[in-house]
Order: structure tokens, then sequence, then C-alpha cells
């Protein structure tokens, strides 16, 4: 499935993306510069010690876990809105929040996600755009979001990928391991892997979410006893 069979572009699209610049913003108020996503503990293990290691640290995240699963839950939840099938959205939004591996992960994902929706119902209102109740998955809430308001889902996970590479990077370079240069080397590094895992993550089921992390994973629960911790995850 290419992107041309999903949607495509056109001339009102580049109005239609403005609400991303500030939906994947640092400063919308998700928190998303409390969470490493186990980078932390990474770092501390030493498996994260210059630019190399954290590109290849972090091309294993979006390949074999957690982009690649996010780019399918994203996939998912943005068509659920878009048919308006609630019953869909709600399967998704679980499935996503129970993939989590630890409790710290879980409160990345569902406080991101409940922050976000909240953030964009009150700045973005839209009738297509549901509330739903308790805990949402961050890349559940960016697919409604974007499904309410129209924007491409090929330009959505492509952005939303890429956001979460320069989320990575930035906590990568407050633990120290690498400088700013550095940081923009890796991150423009992953462009291209992040639309590969974007393209792909759009023509794949819900049968096929699957990751094979396991030392990240286990990474979560280490981190919740480290001496010093700059992130909550």
């Amino acid at each position: 499935m290419d992107d041309a069979s999903i949607k495509t572009q056109g001339p009102g699209d580049e109005a239609a993306i403005l609400p991303l610049f500030a939906w994947l913003s640092p400063s919308y108020p998700v928190g998303c510069y409390a969470y490493s996503h186990t980078l932390e503990w990474a770092v501390e293990a030493g498996d994260v010690i210059d630019e190399t290691t954290l590109a290849t640290w972090l091309t294993d995240l979006l390949t074999l876990g957690l982009g690649r699963n996010d780019a399918i839950l994203l996939s998912h939840a943005y068509r659920a809105v878009e048919q308006g099938h609630r019953s869909d959205l709600e399967t998704v939004n679980e499935l996503a929040l129970a993939l989590s591996p630890s409790a710290e992960l879980y409160l990345e994902t569902s406080q991101q996600g409940r922050s976000f929706l909240d953030a964009t119902l009150a700045a973005w209102p839209s009738p297509r755009l549901p509330s739903l109740d308790g805990d949402v998955a961050f890349p559940v809430a960016i697919g409604m979001a974007a499904a309410a308001h129209d924007i491409p889902l090929p330009i959505t996970s492509r952005a939303y990928l890429f956001g979460l590479v320069q989320t990575l990077v930035s906590a990568a370079i407050r633990l120290a391991p690498i400088g700013q240069t550095a940081g923009i080397r890796v991150t423009a590094a992953l462009a291209g892997t992040v639309q590969d895992v974007a393209r792909q993550g759009m023509a794949l089921t819900l049968d096929d979410i699957g990751g094979s992390t396991f030392r990240a994973d286990l990474g979560s629960f280490h981190h919740e006893n480290q001496y010093t911790r700059l992130f909550r995850s």
C-alpha cells in the first residue's frame, strides 16, 4: 500500500498540516521532556555512549519496537475516527495501553496521550474528535486528532515518528553522551528510517504488532531503581 492509496496531498493540505507544528512542538503541554523511554538507563548501563551507539539504539527502537508499533496504532486510530467507528478506536486504545511493558512506560504513553487530547480538545475542538474517558495512549491521541482535522495520515505518521526521534535525541543531549551537533547528525541520519517505518506502519494490521527490543523493555524496570534520574522513564 503506497501513500497515494491512503490519502493524496491536495492544494489545501499545506494549511491543514499547520496544527501538527503546534501539536508536536516541545511547547505543547504533554510533558514529553520528562521521559526518555529507557534511554537514561541505556546511558547508565553503557549501551549508549556516543553518536554511533545512540543512532543504533534509536534505529532499533524505531524498526523493532516502539516506533513500528506506534506507527501501526496511530494509523488504526486515525482510520477509526475517519470512519466513525468508536468501538474500533476503543479497541486500538486498549491494545496500545496493554502493550506497555512496564509501569513507567505505561505512564509515559498514557500521561502524554491524556494531556495531548485534553489540550487539543480545548484549543482545536472538532465534532469528529471524541473525548475518550480514562487513559489514552499517545500515538492513539495523535491519530485521533489528525483524522478529526483532516490532516493526511502519511504526513501525520512521519511527523509523529520524527518528533519521537527529536525528543529522544534531546534527552541524550541532556544526559551528556553526545553534544548538540552530534544530536543534529543523528536526527538527520534517521530521517530515512522514519519515512520507511511510517510507510510500513500504514500498511500493517494490528496482528502485525510486535517487537524485539527486549533489553530496552527490561531497562524500563531497571530505571526505577537508578540512584539518580533526570527522567520519569
